[in-house]
């Protein structure tokens, strides 16, 4: 076979490239201290360290978490220690206040004085935040303050019931907060009692405030529970003569009037059922719903008593169905005919006047019409057999009295707090007192037992957080050495194989050396 002089040098150089390569790829074996420079140099070897990478990385993450949970869960615990020596005071200062026989009612303004202090104090430390201006009882809405101070001794909460959680080790997650609603809203009450709430969609400026108010007849509040009530401002037309601010009380339910149209008086308590609640400033009335008419008087006289037209009528999900059976020559004559018994009777159900102008309702509450034929459209100028609807109509201020078996702390407080303030020297205001206190200290009790158990919750959290920290330690360490094992290269074994590559190579170089020499230029 005949060898090209060309052929020997590239043989030549393609094997002295390959040595010098293996002896860097040694030399930097040894540099760096592993075995695996690349998935090439060991196929299964490379993916099991990319796994153990990926395994100690995640645990690197689950330290954090572990630091992160441990900082969340001591600022609670420190958060619920100071809340709970408040609750501690406020025991003292309710069995201070049962001394009704010697306190007077300048004693219990001075007590009220020290509540009230101590109310704005817990709301603070309710609303705590941590390093990273997170609010800590707000549940997932960590952006939004848990609680606001709506007045008229009203706290609302605006946080949600989430629970924040952090992964501890691959196997654990801990929470690491608990919802304020949880904490200081859902407490266990000792007595049927109720929340109070302004509408959202009340228009008053400034708004109407609605009082943290009180039961004041727990055996008619009882018989009554767990209904809840509404207070409606309505138009000062629905009072008696003359015309002024007047409001409709209902069952929610059932939309069962309680009272109706009774005469607001700024600053007068409103008692029903066993609740006395006290609405300030000036609530809005409604802004009356209307349909105007528009008779086509081209199509007059239209003759309803052949084949009589009918109509149903909606208001605030209420129905009445009109019938029309006379002959209509204008906008007059169908009004007359819609105040005619039994129309009449049925438009004073729905809360609805009709005049030549049109149906009004002064409730605010919008007016929906269906049914009826081509004539009835013509007469009232609207596609009443598609269906129309007022869309002008606004409410007036509503108020919400909601039953609950349930007591949130601040409101436990302030009831407590306007009792004393309201007390007067003489036997009938302390008795009733003596059994607000009652109710006070029950109530604070079952506060200061949920925080308690949430406190002991708190602690074994943390127990477990000190355990997935040594367990992830020993993994770890589990993870290193496997790591090591497998990605770590033999020093003096690769030392001798570099000294092997060296000769080699060396080996190469001098034998290229002499057989270049080999032409026949060397014989001419």
């Amino acid at each position: 076979m005949r060898v090209s002089t060309s052929q020997i040098y590239n043989i030549a150089t393609i094997g002295m490239a390959q040595a010098q390569a293996a002896i860097v790829k040694t030399e930097e074996q040894i540099a760096t201290g592993k075995r695996v420079l690349s998935p090439a140099d060991d196929p299964v070897a490379a993916a099991n360290i990319l796994q153990l990478n990926q395994d100690l990385a995640r645990t690197e993450q689950y330290k954090k978490n572990i630091d992160i949970a441990d900082n969340s869960l001591s600022l609670e615990e420190t958060s619920l220690d100071a809340i709970e020596d408040i609750m501690q005071r406020m025991r003292e200062i309710a069995v201070r206040a049962g001394n009704t026989a010697v306190l007077t009612a300048a004693d219990y303004k001075s007590l009220a004085a020290e509540v009230d202090t101590r109310i704005e104090e817990l709301m603070n430390l309710q609303n705590t935040r941590n390093a990273s201006g997170q609010y800590i009882f707000s549940g997932y809405k960590g952006d939004t303050q848990p609680f606001v101070n709506n007045g008229g001794g009203n706290y609302s909460y605006m946080g949600d019931e989430g629970q924040l959680r952090l992964q501890a080790s691959a196997s654990v997650s801990v929470a690491v907060s608990d919802s304020g609603k949880k904490l200081f809203v859902d407490v266990p009450s000792g007595h049927n009692t109720f929340n109070s709430s302004a509408g959202a969609a009340n228009r008053a400026v400034p708004p109407g405030i609605i009082n943290v108010g009180e039961v004041i007849d727990q055996e008619a509040f009882d018989k009554f529970y767990p209904e809840d009530m509404v207070i409606t401002f309505n138009a000062p037309s629905a009072a008696a003569v003359p015309p002024a601010a007047n409001y409709t009380i209902t069952e929610r339910s059932t939309g069962k009037v309680l009272v109706a149209n009774a005469t607001y008086v700024k600053g007068e308590a409103i008692e029903v059922n066993g609740v006395r609640v006290n609405i300030s400033g000036s609530p809005a009335a409604p802004i009356p719903a209307s349909l105007p008419f528009n008779f086509d008087a081209a199509a007059a006289p239209i003759d309803f008593s052949a084949v009589p037209a009918t109509f149903k009528m909606t208001v605030n999900g209420r129905s009445e169905t009109f019938t029309i059976n006379t002959v209509v020559n204008n906008a007059t004559d169908f009004a007359a005919a819609l105040n005619a018994p039994p129309n009449n009777t049925k438009l004073a159900n729905l809360g609805v006047t009709a005049s030549a102008a049109g149906f009004v309702a002064d409730s605010g509450k919008n007016i929906s019409l269906s049914g009826g034929n081509a004539n009835l459209n013509n007469a009232m100028g609207l596609a009443v057999t598609s269906g129309v609807s007022s869309t002008n109509g606004v409410t007036g201020d509503s108020f919400f009295v909601e039953s609950t078996n349930k007591q949130g702390l601040l409101s436990t407080l302030s009831r407590f707090s306007e009792a004393m303030k309201s007390v007067k020297d003489s036997p009938e205001s302390k008795a009733e007192l003596s059994k607000i206190i009652a109710k006070t200290l029950v109530n604070v009790s079952n506060a200061v037992t949920n925080v308690s158990s949430v406190l002991g919750e708190v602690g074994a959290r943390q127990n477990t957080l000190e355990s997935a920290k040594d367990l992830n330690l020993d993994v770890t360490l589990f993870t290193r050495q496997t790591l090591k094992n497998l990605e770590s290269v033999d020093v003096a074994e690769a030392s001798i194989q570099l000294k092997m590559q060296s000769l080699v190579l060396t080996a190469s170089q001098q034998g290229f050396a002499k057989v270049s020499q080999l032409t026949l230029f060397s014989y001419l």
